[in-house]
């Protein structure tokens, strides 16, 4: 029985996530993003975090007792046995599938990471066998709950920036995986997703692609065109350094104002069109919660939490991700066949 007023959580990943640089990390490893799970879970008093699922019975077991909850190596058992009114799910990159459609025809609520899949016939199936049963399906885009973002998203719905003209993009640093496009299917997505969040549809894309440093097309350069009209560009590279200052950096140029994000939560700049004198936003010294890239992911869960308890649709629905992917698909097309591709 889940504890009074406590939303039931499990966790599917005892391994944790595939670390920033795409290789495979110990649970507790630099980069490994099934740590935030688990911390999230396991300290928030809103939450009973019921289970962990792993596949390494000794792992599992061992996170199992360091975060104060149940170990187990079977998803349908862990299932029937805990009932969890939220199943969170964080698995290495190319291993999504199964385990998601699992929990989908449990007709269990869940969260899962990003992406969605890496194949848009089984990100189909998600979507279909999810609507079917009307299963509550959200997954973690939390750049949208930096506070940059947030800012940014604030000054175009009060038409401070005007019409949008153009949207730039860049972002990446180092990675490794045995995916010919991992770093456009499992990094950009963020990309894609920021700049539909905040500039509408995507309508087309032409893309130019390299291999020159082997191991895939780790860098990539798109051209964009929105559905009202804007343009915009994508670059994305797993052939740089996180290391490096302005690892990422997006920016919004409108008829009456630009906006600029910088390091997703580390800065955020207005300036009116034709204003020398602009407005900058950046934590301040005690403000730790809107400095930390981590904490994006909190914020997330606390929107999502409140959406399932008001049996509202998710902050970010796993259509999302199945939008992320078709663009980047469209992307793949457009780089093999040397042509604009519509979306």
């Amino acid at each position: 029985m889940s504890r009074p007023n406590k939303v039931k959580v499990a966790l599917v990943g005892a391994g944790g996530k595939v670390n920033r640089l795409g290789l495979s990390a110990g649970f507790n490893a630099p980069g490994s993003w099934g740590l935030q799970h688990a911390r999230i879970f396991a300290t928030r008093p809103d939450v009973d975090f019921c289970a962990i699922v792993g596949r390494n019975p000794e792992m599992t077991q061992g996170k199992a007792r360091e975060y104060g909850t149940k170990g187990y190596v079977s998803i349908e058992e862990m299932l029937k046995k805990e009932t969890p009114d939220l199943v969170s799910m964080c698995l290495p990159n190319q291993g999504h599938f199964e385990a998601t459609l699992q929990v989908i025809q449990a007709g269990v609520p869940l969260f899962v990471e990003k992406p969605l899949v890496f194949d848009l016939r089984e990100a189909d199936v998600l979507l279909n066998e999810a609507a079917k049963r009307n299963v509550f399906f959200a997954i973690n885009f939390n750049h949208r709950f930096a506070k940059p973002v947030q800012l940014a998203y604030e000054a175009i719905k009060a038409d401070r920036l005007g019409e949008l003209t153009f949207a730039s993009w860049r972002f990446g640093g180092d990675g490794a995986s045995d995916h010919l496009h991992a770093n456009l299917i499992e990094t950009q997505c963020h990309g894609f997703d920021m700049l539909e969040h905040l500039c509408g549809p995507i309508e087309s894309v032409m893309a130019e692609m390299t291999d020159k440093t082997g191991n895939g097309y780790r860098t990539l350069s798109i051209t964009l065109r929105f559905a009202s009209g804007a343009v915009g560009s994508l670059i994305g590279t797993y052939d740089s350094s996180y290391a490096y200052p302005d690892t990422h950096r997006l920016e919004l140029d409108g008829t009456k104002g630009r906006s600029v994000i910088y390091d997703t939560v580390k800065r955020y700049t207005f300036h009116s069109v034709g204003n020398e004198i602009g407005e900058s936003w950046e934590a301040g010294y005690f403000n730790d919660e809107d400095r930390d890239f981590h904490r994006t992911f909190d914020k997330h869960v606390d929107a999502l939490l409140h959406s399932l308890r008001e049996k509202q649709q998710p902050p970010v629905d796993a259509k999302a991700g199945y939008r992320a992917l078709l663009i980047a698909e469209a992307a793949i097309q457009s780089f093999e066949s040397g042509r604009r591709v519509m979306v």
